[in-house]
């Protein structure tokens, strides 16, 4: 059984996707970037827009019955390695205790040529 994953407070996804998919007892979200709800790209430096990709993932993991401490895998794509220093700082203030397996690419390009973008799987409660 699959369920769409949709709120309003997170951006809206900007092609044909959804914010996330429910599948049994896990939930598999897209990958978020630093847009605000009203679908606006948040301007700032990384921590400041990997702190916004963490308010998104924060709110579809919500809507899909699950939460940050329920992550068992993160996929962070960055544009810039050098910045990976910087991305970890911000990581490690949403995943302290809890610590799900994870992996981190630099990529040459990300949609709207943001800085960073996560996606997770999580186990819905």
């Amino acid at each position: 059984m699959m369920k769409v994953v949709h709120t309003d407070a997170a951006p809206k996804a900007i092609g044909p996707y959804s914010q996330g998919i429910i599948v049994n007892n896990l939930f598999y979200s897209s990958g978020q970037i630093p847009l605000l709800p009203s679908g606006e790209l948040l301007e700032g430096d990384v921590k400041e827009q990997t702190h916004q990709v963490f308010k998104n993932l924060q709110a579809v993991l919500e809507e899909a019955g699950a939460s940050l401490e329920t992550v068992v895998k993160a996929t962070v794509f960055i544009k810039d390695m050098n910045q990976f220093g910087e991305i970890n700082e911000v990581y490690g203030e949403y995943f302290s205790t809890h610590k799900p397996a994870r992996s981190c690419v630099e990529v040459a390009r990300l949609p709207k040529d943001v800085l960073v973008e996560i996606e997770v799987i999580a186990l819905v409660k």
